[in-house]
């Protein structure tokens, strides 16, 4: 089970994890972000990395070692890393490498209601998804190879996970569309003619919630 923690946003880790190197003011630890592509590992609203820096503070993650001025700029705050932020920075490690989670994911919830829409249309939405998810691994993959040339691979593997994950994606996806075009997808011709009657989609969650559903 997931801690509870003092600042629980991903941006948070993202910020002890460039801060780690040296002290930084917010503006070095926003462009450092996305010099190294946080912002495709993670989650990362740029809005809330004001709040995200000082709720890192009052939690004893960082500290305020001095200010700067750059010109007629605003003077900027330098923080760096505490003792207590390294160790909250490994633990939070630990805990998303090791304990599963659920994660919310967009393409999970159309699936969810896939019975919403006839079996051939969900057939060529999927042909769309597989082409679209081709253009993105093809893009992952001159990226990682490109990368693999200027980096050691222990800072790629987020990359070739990801790359992963798009991969089965689209196994999958192509699976599935090949059994709707089939037909051999169990109960897809009773799906096909409840459209084709217009049942509507309550009434199809009705016969499946009595077990009239084929299985």
């Amino acid at each position: 089970m997931a801690t509870k923690r003092k600042v629980d946003n991903l941006l948070a880790l993202a910020v002890l994890s460039v801060i780690v190197a040296r002290p930084m003011h917010r503006y070095e630890i926003a462009s450092t972000l996305r010099a190294r592509g946080k912002d495709r590992d993670m989650d990362i609203k740029w809005g809330s990395l004001y709040t995200v820096v000082q709720n890192l503070e009052k939690a004893g993650f960082l500290e305020i070692v001095g200010s700067e001025r750059d010109g007629a700029r605003p003077e900027r705050t330098i923080y760096r890393i505490t003792d207590a932020g390294r160790t909250e920075m490994a633990d939070w490690t630990r805990e998303l490498i090791a304990t599963p989670e659920p994660e919310h994911h967009r393409f999970t919830a159309g699936l969810s209601i896939a019975a919403a829409l006839a079996p051939d249309e969900v057939a060529e939405l999927l042909g769309r998804r597989i082409e679209a998810l081709g253009h993105i691994i093809e893009a992952v993959r001159r990226e990682l190879d490109g990368l693999a040339t200027t980096l050691p691979r222990l800072f790629i593997i987020e990359s070739e996970y990801g790359l992963a994950m798009l991969e089965a994606e689209q196994a999958w996806a192509r699976s599935f569309r090949d059994e709707l075009i089939s037909g051999s997808f169990p109960g897809v011709d009773w799906w096909r003619q409840l459209h084709a009657e217009g049942v509507e989609p309550a009434e199809v969650a009705k016969l499946v919630e009595g077990g009239n559903a084929p299985l």
